[in-house]
């Protein structure tokens, strides 16, 4: 199937939901190398799954936030470390699409082109010279590098007096990179999210992305802007698209732990059926109304940064603090539901050959993600409430 042909044939939604049992036939695959087995890449590119957010001037669907994150919330009930990496790949490709029109036609202009970010939680710093800038450093949490052309790397731009002038996002090779295989980990093991290293690179200015910009919805670009998602709340809606994945990765949990229930019994009691008991409706209930829950908070702050975008203006603070709010407070409630579906679906539910103690894992680890971490989004979204002036980050 070619990617024009996907994209008339079917949503991409619609073409996740079609892949997922494929999905779940090489998840345990997929954990056990610790990246995407290549039938699970091809498939997302014949769909061109990769391309969910990236605008349709480069091949992309376009598709609006929340058509992007019921797409992520479809491949994670397939597999969690898919959806993670599909989410990611969408995610990088969509900020290339800010940059200037030179910078996106070298990187976009290729309809297959995937892209990677790495991070850390100290940018390296990058220095200034002639037509860009130059650095070394580590970047872990490259998610899906194994399979991707490009990467996303943070850094910090110093001034002549080596002070930090501004962050950027610099996008270089996968080649230029070096891939180091640390990704050793008890939940998403199939993301592959290794770390970068890079040594002495030169990264021209107009493959370089500056947080200032974007912060203000500054688009780099000249001719090449114009669409919908040129002009979403960056911040906003980058975070947004995070616990898609976790999302869909809970409702196959219920789903899965639902079947069972009218086939197994409960150990030690006179219950043939889970299904019979009063406890477990009660709870089974209480993990369902979390999941639906979370997607409401997502789908929700979703059609607000569409409804800023189409009125061509950035969010103003206290909204975004509150779908900061949001985000971390769905995270929470995915994992309390997962937590409750665990417990229903009892101790052989945590054999290795039982999909339930993946899933669990899946939640728990990607939950905690810096961008979703419950505590920090619900200390900036108070803080808004209150007044309290500054930011904790300046990705609000």
């Amino acid at each position: 199937m070619t990617q024009a042909a996907s994209q008339d044939s079917a949503s991409p939604a619609a073409q996740a939901a079609e892949l997922r049992s494929l999905l779940i036939r090489n998840a345990a695959q997929a954990e056990q190398h610790r990246r995407l087995p290549e039938e699970n890449i091809t498939a997302l590119e014949a769909a061109n799954l990769f391309n969910v957010m990236t605008p349709k001037r480069w091949s992309g669907y376009g598709a609006p936030l929340t058509t992007a994150i019921r797409t992520f919330a479809e491949l994670g009930k397939g597999c969690g470390s898919t959806g993670w990496v599909a989410m990611i790949v969408n995610g990088v490709n969509w900020w290339a699409s800010w940059l200037s029109d030179e910078g996106q036609e070298e990187i976009l202009a290729n309809p297959y082109t995937r892209l990677c970010a790495g991070g850390g939680t100290q940018p390296s710093r990058a220095r200034r010279v002639a037509g860009g800038v130059r650095f070394s450093g580590r970047f872990p949490f490259a998610s899906g590098c194994w399979h991707t052309s490009w990467s996303g790397l943070s850094v910090e731009i110093e001034d002549d007096a080596h002070n930090v002038a501004d962050a950027a996002i610099a996008f270089v090779p996968i080649s230029e990179v070096c891939i180091e295989d640390t990704w050793y980990v008890a939940g998403m093991c199939g993301t592959g999210s290794n770390t970068l290293v890079a040594d002495e690179l030169f990264v021209p200015d107009q493959r370089l992305l500056k947080l200032s910009n974007l912060l203000v919805g500054e688009h780099q670009g000249v001719k090449h802007k114009g669409e919908l998602s040129d002009s979403y709340t960056w911040s906003t809606a980058n975070a947004l698209i995070g616990p898609a994945p976790i999302l869909g990765i809970a409702q196959a949990m219920l789903a899965e732990v639902i079947a069972g229930a009218g086939k197994r019994g409960i150990t030690l009691t006179t219950y043939a059926h889970q299904a019979d008991s009063p406890v477990v409706q009660h709870r089974l209930a209480e993990a369902a109304l979390n999941i639906q829950t979370a997607e409401l908070h997502l789908i929700s702050s979703a059609v607000q940064v569409e409804s800023f975008a189409t009125a061509g203006k950035l969010m103003d603070h206290p909204i975004r603090a509150r779908s900061r709010g949001s985000i971390g407070y769905c995270v929470k409630v995915l994992r309390e539901a997962v937590d409750i579906l665990a417990s229903i679906g009892g101790a052989s539910g945590f054999a290795e050959t039982s999909p339930l103690q993946r899933m669990w894992r899946d939640v728990n680890i990607a939950s905690r993600h810096a961008l979703l971490a419950t505590d920090l989004s619900f200390e900036i979204y108070g803080r808004a409430l209150l007044g309290v002036e500054g930011d904790i980050s300046p990705l609000v």
